[in-house]
């Protein structure tokens, strides 16, 4: 019951900002002319703001297994590469491909993974989770930018320059390697003996704060904006396939895959970062990422919709089998 109350607290907050952001645009409070608008903020501004911040509050990286790294990394690219064929047998529209590969692959890591892993496995969890984010979010978001761009082609080759300048040019991959080189500069101060952080200038370091404070509500809001329940209906073969795999198919082969070969091996706190990765809905990102790279951002947002509703029972499906077992006992 923990667990189910859990999950329903974590995905219950964002299905209702979604629900307000609707609301509003019945009202005629967010026209389309808005919603293009502040979905360019989001991906421009907000969330690169949010994940710098995420990574500068981290404490320090020297602390991260290998192991338990390595293992997520080749999962995720290993989901990726079996999802991409897949995808093409599914849907035709080049335009939707991108969007429902990235909605099978991509997880709503950076929003709702250290809570989460806080829930299942306390502090330990959240340093595993915390460590895991340096490297998760730039891949998510560099596998992303593949994904839609590879898909983005009317025939012909894939423009590999292209895909090389849109992973350059991410916001989102900016905002996460900006952080690691503060860790980096705090790391040298350190030895150095000097006395100094970024949140000492407390005027730029609260506009930091302010501006990633803002990303997950008005991406939530833009979201419900968007939101088009006839669109289901025309989206519904690919909205099934890319629910079902990324609320069940990958939590099975992301988490039984490394409790049937490696429970002796990963710390319960890995397997609380696991399910963070694994068994959570579909970025909220992937809405503004797919429309400023011209692929069907009203897929990527049905993606977002149902796979955040759905995931309240993969999440406790997992954590309850997990704690059964003995993971999180």
């Amino acid at each position: 019951m923990d667990s189910l109350l859990f999950a329903l607290n974590a995905v219950l907050p964002i299905v209702l900002m979604m629900a307000v952001g609707y609301w509003l645009k019945t009202r005629g409070l967010m026209n389309t002319a808005l919603v293009k608008q502040l979905n360019r903020l989001v991906f421009q501004l907000f969330l690169p703001a949010m994940l710098f911040l995420n990574i500068y509050k981290m404490e320090t990286l020297s602390d991260m297994d290998p192991g338990f790294v390595v293992y997520v990394v080749i999962m995720v690219l290993t989901i990726f590469l079996l999802a991409a064929p897949a995808v093409m047998a599914v849907t035709r529209e080049e335009s939707r491909r991108g969007p429902l590969l990235q909605g099978i692959f991509r997880s709503n890591y950076a929003l709702v993974g250290t809570p989460l892993a806080q829930s299942l496995f306390g502090d330990e969890g959240v340093a595993a989770a915390a460590l895991l984010s340096a490297v998760i979010v730039p891949l998510f978001n560099t596998l992303a930018v593949v994904a839609l761009s590879v898909f983005q082609k009317k025939g012909g080759k894939t423009d590999v320059k292209k895909i090389l300048s849109d992973i350059a040019k991410n916001p989102l991959i900016h905002g996460v390697l900006l952080g690691l080189l503060t860790l980096l500069v705090r790391a040298l101060f350190v030895r150095w003996g000097v006395d100094f952080r970024l949140s000492q200038i407390k005027p730029v370091y609260k506009v930091i704060e302010y501006l990633s404070g803002l990303g997950t509500p008005v991406a939530l809001l833009v979201l419900g904006a968007q939101f088009e329940f006839s669109a289901a209906a025309q989206l519904k073969k690919e909205v099934i396939f890319g629910t079902f795999s990324r609320c069940a198919l990958v939590p099975i082969l992301g988490i039984g895959t490394a409790y049937l070969l490696f429970r002796d091996t990963f710390s319960g706190a890995a397997f609380a970062a696991f399910v963070a990765v694994f068994a959570t809905p579909v970025a909220v990102s992937s809405v503004p990422m797919s429309q400023e790279m011209g692929c069907d951002s009203q897929l990527a947002g049905q993606l977002v919709v149902w796979t955040t509703l759905f995931s309240a029972f993969s999440v406790f499906f997992c954590s309850f089998l997990l704690r059964l077992a003995g993971i999180f006992g």
